[in-house]
């Protein structure tokens, strides 16, 4: 009888030793279950990161669903919950996203529910046309072509900063420009705007001007011309003197770019008398002074050398027979026509007729 008060008293504490062992178990399950859906490493990315994007109106359906096609995550399920547990979806915040390796659902959740994003390299060369700047630059951030378009065409757009729709392509100066890849086409614009100001306003350029005796965008108009009739850097400020000079004495640029750029066929080779009749604003051989816009988007490094331009007494030029991308210089017409004839006949024996 005696055994009996030791015998409940053991059969109690087993009893306490099992449930505090299942409540341990039931507890580290649980806290594992958390562990694996908040904090484990659950994305599958390069060793670089991975950008992700969230389209603007995005709901969090949208905004799971596209990380998860994009095989961002290894374990979607998961994903999908903790999204929910914590929360995300009360607001979206569209953007770029760098999601970078070792990434647990709560850090890339909570990433886009603070909207942190990631600044994009926005990076534009020399193109020849509004429609193809446009197209490049859409490839980039999330307006697209059209609507970036349509606002370089818009009258009332350009005007509202200090530009015509036909030279408002003079505002965008080629460079990398770091900004949120969801930027608004305002944004985009506004942004543009102020690197044009800070451009002019950086390496005495806006004193350079008053040698020029031009405005900023006449400027960027004859480093277009430039730009496009040599690819050699160290001749550009000669080419950009023998426009001057004609400017200054009123003759026609003659430029055969410009004529290439009235004709929308920038493949031809050679500018035939019937090209330079073609009637256009652009057709510098019918029309006096520069045209009414750029036919490109020069590079600064272009409209320094313009800014910088050859002081000389050159009026005329013409690619060397050679085809080296250099040019022979004159003084006065009969020289250029012997430097003219001996070109044409270098394009009559490589059998280039246009």
């Amino acid at each position: 009888m005696i055994c009996f008060p030791f015998f409940f008293n053991s059969m109690r504490m087993r009893l306490l030793l099992i449930s505090g062992a299942l409540a341990m178990g039931v507890l580290t399950g649980v806290l594992y279950y958390f562990y694996v859906e908040l904090y484990k490493p659950n994305v599958n990315v390069p060793s670089e990161g991975r950008l992700v994007y969230i389209p603007t109106g995005s709901t969090r359906k949208d905004a799971l669903s596209g990380i998860i096609k994009e095989g961002i995550v290894k374990n979607p399920t998961s994903f999908v919950h903790a999204a929910k547990r914590l929360g995300y979806g009360r607001t979206i915040y569209s953007g770029c996203y760098k999601v970078t390796p070792g990434m647990g659902n709560k850090h890339l959740i909570y990433m886009l529910m603070s909207g942190a994003q990631t600044p994009v390299d926005l990076r534009f060369h020399s193109a020849r046309t509004r429609q193809r700047l446009a197209g490049v630059i859409a490839q980039q951030i999330e307006p697209d072509s059209a609507a970036l378009l349509r606002a370089m065409t818009d009258e009332a757009v350009a005007s509202s900063y200090g530009f015509t729709s036909e030279n408002f392509t003079a505002m965008f100066i080629p460079n990398t420009y770091q900004l949120y890849w969801n930027a608004s086409v305002d944004d985009f614009l506004n942004r543009m705007y102020r690197e044009w100001n800070s451009f002019w306003s950086a390496n005495n350029r806006e004193q350079k001007l008053k040698r020029l005796r031009m405005s900023r965008v006449e400027a960027v108009i004859l480093a277009s011309i430039v730009a496009e009739e040599t690819l050699q850097e160290d001749e550009m400020p000669t080419i950009a003197g023998v426009y001057i000079n004609r400017l200054r004495k009123n003759m026609p640029l003659q430029a055969d770019p410009t004529v290439r750029y009235a004709m929308g066929n920038f493949s031809v080779r050679r500018v035939l008398r019937s090209h330079t009749q073609l009637p256009s604003p652009y057709n510098t051989y019918l029309r006096l002074g520069l045209p009414p816009g750029p036919i490109c988007t020069p590079s600064p490094t272009v409209v320094d050398a313009v800014l910088s331009y050859k002081e000389h007494d050159y009026l005329f030029f013409c690619a060397k027979p050679d085809f080296s991308g250099y040019h022979s210089f004159a003084k006065t017409f009969a020289q250029h026509v012997n430097n003219a004839t001996a070109y044409q006949r270098a394009l009559d024996r490589m059998r280039v007729f246009r």
